[in-house]
């Protein structure tokens, strides 16, 4: 499923891609718990992802403390907030330049924007399988925003769902919210 999820997204070129992601970006910061929230946890997304990076300018020219992850060796995620510089680091990823935060930094963000492949009518996400996301979702304290990022095609798929999978409460398209469960 996911090999599928990814060669669909593959066959997006980048002007479509770029035109989403500011379409993204228009809907997430406009979305009420994120016009109301003082900490927005985000991540930078990478290649076919839907693009984070007009989403990350808005919600930093907004005042919001952005924080994003840093990826450590075991997949699990610390946290740093951006100040509007990346860095290379492990995997081709990149990460805020800034001091660390910990592990539990994500507990204290008001919303919480996480990746995905697709998500179903519950908000069960299928990520990319390395549990990085389920680890941090679990340190989220239950009442917290929690949303994925997809392209519109992406909503309402029928997912595989494992024990210690988390579920989200809402999915940001270019289209617009929605919300799970």
């Amino acid at each position: 499923m996911r090999d599928q999820l990814l060669t669909t997204r593959h066959r997006l070129g980048l002007p479509h891609i770029g035109d989403r992601a500011r379409a993204l970006a228009e809907v997430v910061a406009g979305c009420e718990e994120v016009r109301r929230a003082a900490t927005v946890a985000a991540y930078v997304s990478i290649g076919t992802e839907p693009g984070t990076g007009p989403l990350l300018d808005l919600l930093a020219d907004a005042g919001k403390r952005v924080i994003l992850p840093c990826l450590l060796p075991d997949n699990d995620l610390d946290w740093a907030a951006y100040d509007g510089r990346l860095v290379r680091a492990a995997r081709g990823l990149l990460e805020p330049a800034g001091e660390r935060l910990g592990v539990e930094a994500i507990a204290t963000a008001d919303v919480v924007l996480v990746p995905g492949l697709a998500v179903d009518s519950v908000g069960h996400r299928l990520g990319r399988g390395g549990g990085s996301y389920d680890r941090a979702l679990a340190r989220v304290p239950v009442g917290t925003f929690t949303c994925v990022l997809l392209y519109d095609d992406e909503v309402g798929v029928p997912v595989p769902v494992e024990a210690h999978d988390r579920r989200v409460v809402a999915a940001a398209t270019p289209s617009g919210i929605v919300r799970l469960g």
